[in-house]
């Protein structure tokens, strides 16, 4: 698309979102009004806003959504081709709970490696998370809070005319919790999937640095993060390490060398994350002195630093 005509498309997408907003509020209000009623909300709730987000805030129409197929709770198409996955929970079952956000991301990224879709996003009605799968991993594509007060303009990446472009590193933002409980608690709420761990680490593919078949734990390598997400420091260096101890000539056999760059950036973002670049400390270990190195030689330190 010529880039006149694109900001022209994105301009109409994200007025049609700041006139839709308060009405998709006030649906959505009505959607969960059953929590009111009863000690939570069931899943058809968070499916159902879904529908409203899409088709009343955003571009697509009824006729491109489409209920499990293959299992996936929503799919979105649009003259045959598959653009977007959504695995729907109960509202407030992910909002709080970074461990059963993994789990759904986990169903989502094993139904859209069946189908060959490469975007995914899970939802509980409070929030939305979207990813593109490429190289082994996922790259973030938005993260809004649903019960916004304003219209996040981020969800032009999932428009009809968003859907098929990478946001900008200055665009995206990574999965993360909201920053008050409400309607669940994460320390009582039900497990809503059962996650396949693999069997050595007893980890979803969530926390391995590539996946090379969501649905074959096999083709799981280089763990780097636990259960809940977070940084695993002792396994975190010994998956760049396995990497980078033999960079000069020597292949790690276990991941493609077209998804190595890749990998390194999912690395050195979770070691900013966890404070460990040599920008962000002198003496750290020489592990992430060598992944920096690695990183600025492939001309890709600036996605980490970003």
């Amino acid at each position: 698309m010529h880039e006149a005509r694109q900001l022209a498309t994105q301009q109409r997408c994200l007025d049609r979102l700041k006139s839709s907003w308060p009405e998709f509020q006030q649906r959505r209000g009505g959607r969960l009004s059953e929590q009111e009623r009863f000690p939570h909300a069931a899943e058809r709730a968070t499916e159902a806003i879904l529908e409203d987000l899409f088709t009343g805030v955003l571009d697509w129409t009824i006729a491109d959504l489409n209920h499990q197929v293959g299992y996936a709770d929503i799919m979105l198409s649009r003259l045959g081709i598959k653009y977007l996955i959504v695995e729907a929970k109960r509202p407030g079952a992910l909002a709080w709970n970074q461990i059963e956000a993994a789990k759904a991301l986990d169903q989502a990224r094993r139904y859209a490696a069946e189908q060959r879709v490469h975007c995914i996003a899970i939802s509980d009605g409070v929030m939305l998370y979207a990813a593109d799968v490429e190289h082994g991993g996922l790259a973030h594509r938005l993260f809004v809070p649903l019960e916004a007060d304003e219209a996040p303009e981020a969800l032009w990446w999932l428009s009809v005319h968003g859907i098929y472009r990478a946001p900008g590193p200055d665009e995206i933002a990574a999965l993360q919790l909201l920053p008050e409980a409400g309607a669940a608690d994460a320390t009582t709420a039900p497990s809503v999937a059962a996650a396949l761990l693999h069997p050595k680490y007893k980890l979803p593919s969530p926390c391995f640095a590539f996946v090379g078949d969501p649905s074959n734990c096999h083709t799981w390598h280089l763990p780097y993060l636990l259960a809940d997400g977070s940084i695993d420091g002792k396994r975190l260096p010994k998956a760049v390490q396995a990497i980078l101890s033999n960079y000069r000539g020597a292949r790690l056999s276990s991941v493609p060398e077209s998804a190595i760059p890749d990998v390194l950036v999912r690395l050195g973002r979770a070691a900013a994350r966890a404070g460990k670049m040599p920008s962000q400390i002198a003496n750290t270990a020489p592990a992430y002195h060598q992944l920096a190195d690695a990183l600025e030689q492939l001309d890709r330190l600036g996605e980490v630093q970003s």
